[in-house]
């Protein structure tokens, strides 16, 4: 069983406070994080716990998406997958809420008709585990497109 670690180092208050958020595990790379960029149209070369979510998201269902195909008798040849990771203030908690995700699925795959593709993306929405660990989120959409 693996596990991975992120730490991440604020200081100062939220709204004038920033952060650099550390990728652990793979020693790949350390971020900038602020508030104010998390919630602006911007990032302005800050990342976000939303943008990281999408991260996770786009290269767990590509992974989930391949094994997937493979299983449903097809090969999988390439795929791109873009997560939109939507935060808004939360009108009922306070805070704020991620509500709404859109995979955005363009695919080669030898083997497979259109209609078994929008099958196994549709089915690897629900059991990637990101997917999994975001069934919280209101509305999660997938648009898979099977190319030629």
């Amino acid at each position: 069983m693996a596990t991975r670690t992120a730490t991440t180092q604020w200081t100062g208050g939220l709204q004038d406070g920033s952060g650099r958020v550390t990728l652990d595990s793979s020693g790949t790379g350390t971020f900038d994080v602020s508030f104010p960029r998390r919630i602006a149209d911007e990032a302005e070369g800050s990342t976000s716990p939303e943008e990281l979510i999408a991260a996770a998201h786009a290269s767990c269902y590509a992974m989930a998406l391949s094994g997937g195909i493979a299983n449903a008798g097809g090969t999988p040849q390439s795929a791109s997958v873009r997560a939109d990771v939507t935060v808004r203030p939360d009108r009922d908690n306070g805070g704020l809420l991620i509500s709404k995700i859109v995979l955005t699925v363009r695919a080669k795959v030898d083997g497979l008709t259109s209609e078994q593709f929008s099958d196994v993306a549709e089915e690897t929405k629900k059991a990637c585990p990101v997917s999994k660990a975001l069934a919280s989120v209101p509305e999660i959409v997938l648009d898979a497109t099977l190319e030629s």
